[in-house]
């Protein structure tokens, strides 16, 4: 029995890197699980492995701030699986320059994937989780105990150059997780949200042998860090490396399992002891 078991779990931009590793993780532990991704290929991939491991899995594929996605979300979770236990705001991007150079077409850009899609989804979510709650409490005397994790970064919490839309967007994950904690808690429900500090993704690539770029929404926008920064950053770390996926995965799968049931409105940073500064 996994500690996850009879759970359902929405994971947002899981086609691929650390989105990926959460909907595993937490379908190894028994969840069944609802994954998104803007690219079919990469959720058309993870969800074949999901399935492979035994895991009731369904895809929604679309852009997360796309106005109408959250209820597709929340109704296919409802249709396959008849609820909503975990919730975890994965999905994101940089797009990154100095504050002169930032346009309002990126920092609206940043400002909505990294807080207005997650604010979207948790307000789709909300007439089920209350009601849910509000059945259980009438008929056990104490509504389950059901999870939101918002995935945020360390640059929200300490800033970093040439990100400034980027570090407003996940700092605002702040404030979201702080609140919904106190609005929620009468339904049974914990937010928690982890920082991540640096882990290796497409978006922290190596640049070796030159640029890299992703694709988003017709837009391919730079990615990937130079060698002498990441060394940098890995003198600046206590444990002396960058993170896996796994290693992020297991930080957000702390906050969803039953341990977890008494914690709520935290803000956890996972970066393997990075100095903040």
């Amino acid at each position: 029995m996994g500690k996850l078991n009879g759970r359902t779990a929405l994971v947002t931009g899981s086609g691929r890197g650390i989105g990926r590793a959460i909907a595993l993780k937490l379908a190894a532990e028994g969840a069944d699980i609802v994954i998104n991704d803007l690219d079919e290929g990469a959720a058309a991939e993870t969800l074949e492995v999901l399935e492979g491991l035994g895991a009731g899995a369904r895809a929604v594929v679309g852009d997360v701030t796309d106005p109408a996605f959250p209820d597709l979300m929340v109704s296919e979770a409802l249709s396959a699986f008849g609820g909503v236990d975990i919730i975890v705001n994965n999905a994101g991007y940089i797009w990154n320059t100095t504050i002169q150079n930032t346009t309002d077409e990126q920092w609206a850009a940043m400002l909505e994937v990294h807080a207005t899609a997650p604010f979207r989804l948790l307000r789709a979510a909300a007439p089920f989780l209350r009601d849910a709650a509000r059945r259980e409490q009438a008929a056990h005397g104490r509504p389950r105990t059901r999870k939101v994790v918002n995935v945020s970064s360390v640059s929200g919490l300490h800033g970093a150059a040439t990100q400034i839309a980027y570090s407003a967007g996940k700092a605002a994950l702040f404030g979201v997780t702080k609140t919904l904690a106190k609005e929620w808690g009468r339904y049974n429900v914990t937010v928690n949200c982890v920082a991540f500090g640096h882990i290796e993704t497409r978006l922290t690539q190596p640049l070796d042998d030159g640029p890299r770029t992703i694709a988003v929404k017709g837009r391919n926008l730079r990615v990937g860090l130079e060698p002498a920064t990441l060394e940098q950053l890995r003198l600046q770390t206590a444990l002396g490396r960058p993170g896996s996926p796994e290693d992020a995965a297991g930080a957000v799968f702390l906050f969803c399992i039953p341990e977890s049931d008494f914690i709520t409105g935290q803000i956890v940073e996972c970066s393997g002891g990075a100095a903040s500064s």
